[in-house]
């Protein structure tokens, strides 16, 4: 028979996880997702979660508490007798007798290998750590920081040419896939778990704005990588003066180039970049208080020329 199942997520990455659930013929009986918050053109209207808007236009009850702690949410989520919670970034922290409420368990879609990139950045923290593969994991939770029995996963490579975007996009139909295949194994009686191995841990922190500076220093590559990595949020940043005024600029997508000179000087008029080691060529770029624009497009509002330098 089909699973009874709470479904707990918040972002865009985590809709196609409860959109196939609910394909697959599953009761989704209730979605717990974080609480609107100011946003619109004024920051003055409401906004609901991507994982709030489909499961209302699905006829899902949703609820938005502020924590799982108390009395009165755990009782609330006993009450829905689910066989199985299904968590894919919710941003919540799941107590223990959450975590025990369902009568198979919690089950986590994370979007690394674990036990490599635990916590909450995992995909930025590849492509900027220069991952060759990134991938998804289902895993059964208890109260550590992703630390729980594995039940099933999937790789895919990370190539030079990926942005934090891509890498994203790519995850989450995958993860939405594995996530509908553990659960059949779990309806089926056939779901097994394996221990996380205690080599390899890493930790995915939170991305701080204060490593978001390019630091032109570094080989092509890292530069490459770390550009990547934050594209579009926070965005990789330098600056450069550009009409007598400094100007800063966010890099968006770059490619490997060929050419070396002092680290940050413009080598072209195709806006390629000398880094410590090799260089790179900047493909698309967001001027301050802009939109994101190709390159060329860039150029032709503000012309840089060769010796031109990024800090």
């Amino acid at each position: 028979m089909p699973l009874r199942l709470i479904f707990m997520g918040t972002p865009d990455f985590a809709v196609p996880t409860l959109l196939e659930l609910v394909a697959h013929g599953h009761e989704v009986v209730a979605v717990y997702t974080r609480a609107p918050k100011p946003g619109g053109r004024r920051g003055l209207q409401l906004q609901p979660t991507p994982v709030e808007q489909e499961a209302r236009r699905l006829g899902i009850p949703v609820l938005t508490p502020a924590t799982l702690k108390t009395p009165e949410a755990l009782a609330e989520f006993r009450a829905h007798n689910a066989d199985a919670a299904v968590v894919v970034a919710y941003g919540m922290i799941l107590p223990q007798a959450v975590l025990d409420a369902p009568r198979y368990g919690c089950f986590n879609l994370h979007a690394s290998l674990l036990p490599r990139w635990r916590g909450a950045a995992p995909i930025n923290r590849a492509i900027m750590a220069g991952d060759a593969e990134s991938g998804v994991m289902v895993m059964k939770m208890d109260v550590g920081l992703d630390t729980g029995d594995v039940a099933m996963a999937e790789r895919l490579a990370i190539t030079d040419t990926m942005t934090a975007t891509d890498l994203h996009d790519a995850l989450a139909p995958l993860g939405a896939d594995l996530m509908v295949r553990a659960m059949g194994g779990l309806e089926r009686g056939g779901l097994q778990l394996t221990k996380q191995s205690e080599q390899g841990v890493t930790y995915a922190a939170k991305i701080d704005k204060a490593e978001a500076r390019i630091d032109w220093q570094r080989p092509a590559r890292e530069v490459l990588r770390h550009i990547h990595g934050l594209s579009p949020f926070p965005g990789a940043w330098c600056e450069i003066v550009a009409d007598g005024e400094p100007a800063r600029i966010k890099v968006l997508r770059c490619e490997p180039a060929d050419g070396s000179s002092a680290p940050g000087e413009v080598l072209d008029d195709r806006l390629t970049v000398a880094c410590g080691e090799g260089a790179i060529r900047i493909l698309e770029l967001q001027r301050e208080g802009k939109a994101r624009m190709k390159a060329a497009d860039f150029l032709r509002g503000t012309p840089l020329k060769a010796g031109a330098l990024f800090s």
